[in-house]
């Protein structure tokens, strides 16, 4: 079953980076777009920002200008440089393919930004 492993996440303080990871382990797909997702304590799972498989990026208004998206050098994996922390990027972050295509959520990796 194919399915995302992401990493990188830990704690840092306002105003720090974190560079966080994901590949498609078991992925036989052809390269697609991949986007990256985060979910806070009680909220839905909102979107970050997305590359295509020609490396286009899109972001969500709360990234723009801080984080960058990018693609690994092997197929189907992405990047996500965070840079000016804030205390409300505070959530698990996953990635997966956009479209989903069906393939299940990883576990995610954890970012605490501590004021």
């Amino acid at each position: 079953q194919v399915q995302f492993v992401e990493s990188g996440g830990g704690l840092v303080q306002a105003g720090g980076s974190l560079r966080l990871s994901c590949a498609a382990s078991g992925s036989t797909f052809s390269i697609s777009d991949i986007g990256w997702y985060r979910q806070a304590p009680g909220k839905q799972r909102e979107f970050v920002a997305r590359i295509t498989s020609g490396g286009y990026a899109v972001y969500a208004d709360a990234a723009k200008g801080r984080f960058t998206i990018s693609r690994g050098n092997a197929k189907n994996t992405a990047s996500l440089q965070m840079n000016r922390l804030k205390p409300e990027d505070s959530a698990v972050y996953y990635c997966n393919f956009i479209p989903q295509q069906g393939v299940a959520w990883g576990q995610g990796t954890q970012v605490t930004v501590s004021s």
